[in-house]
């Protein structure tokens, strides 16, 4: 286990649902290699907060490098519903993108 992911566990067990730290805590685990637990937390993250946006983006990803498309496709349709309703046409655009890749 790296540093990072150690410093941000201790953070996060005085605030277990901030979602910057969780979506800090599963990009650190796929620099490890730990696709599984960085799934896990990005799963946790929406669960808590369907509108941190930020988390669509790299838990398509993550989906589509498992080999998972469909859900990798759900997650960003439901990733350009939030980020249309909060106004982030710029997260909209690269969800649109990842989005089109797959499906078209």
């Amino acid at each position: 286990m790296t540093d990072r992911i150690e410093r941000l566990q201790a953070f996060l067990k005085e605030s277990p649902n901030d979602c910057f730290l969780n979506h800090a805590l599963a990009l650190e685990y796929i620099k490890a290699g730990d696709d599984a637990a960085a799934r896990n937390v990005f799963e946790k993250n929406l669960a808590h907060d369907a509108g941190y946006i930020a988390t669509y983006y790299h838990l398509g990803k993550l989906l589509e490098r498992a080999g998972t498309q469909q859900e990798a496709i759900s997650i960003y349709e439901k990733g350009m519903i939030a980020a249309k309703a909060a106004g982030d046409m710029h997260t909209y655009s690269e969800l649109q993108a990842a989005h089109e890749d797959l499906v078209y």
